[in-house]
């Protein structure tokens, strides 16, 4: 193992054993969503809150391997503060990274982290474990978009 997957391991299991934005949004108006991989056991609950097109606080519960807890934990962070359109940006380039196999993705700098994350391609079969909480996570912007829309719909009545 060369130094590289090392630090790349080391990283994963900081972000497995000490996650970042751990826990729950107890304000009622924040966006709650599950992700559920059945084919592993692996489970996360979202909470996001959205205000004025910003990513104002975002919390994960996951249950389930490492690579899907160390996965939600580096999204949570990279995420946190973006506005909605930065954080797509962010999901489809993580997205196709892990998915693409013809096309080397190259990240930019502050997106480094995710590097670690590239090793789990080597394990078909974990790909869906890193990219559960980022599916989650699109689902949870639209859901946060919805509902502002709506709010908004509501207040101009």
């Amino acid at each position: 193992m060369s130094l590289t997957d090392d630090l790349y391991r080391e990283t994963i299991l900081d972000h497995y054993h000490n996650p970042r934005n751990h826990g729950a949004i107890e304000d009622s108006a924040a966006t709650v969503v599950e992700g559920v991989n059945p084919l592993c056991g692996d489970e996360l609950t979202l909470y996001l809150s959205v205000k004025d097109d910003t990513i104002e606080d975002v919390k994960l519960t996951a249950k389930g391997c490492s690579i899907n807890t160390a996965s939600g934990s580096m999204m949570s962070e990279l995420l946190l503060g973006k506005t909605v359109a930065e954080a797509n940006t962010i999901v489809e380039l993580f997205k196709k990274m892990m998915l693409d196999k013809k096309e080397e993705v190259i990240l930019p700098d502050e997106l480094e982290d995710l590097e670690a994350l590239r090793g789990v391609k080597k394990y078909p079969v974990r790909i869906k474990c890193a990219l559960l909480p980022w599916n989650t996570m699109i689902e949870g912007l639209e859901s946060a978009l919805k509902g502002a829309a709506k709010d908004n719909a509501q207040t101009q009545v």
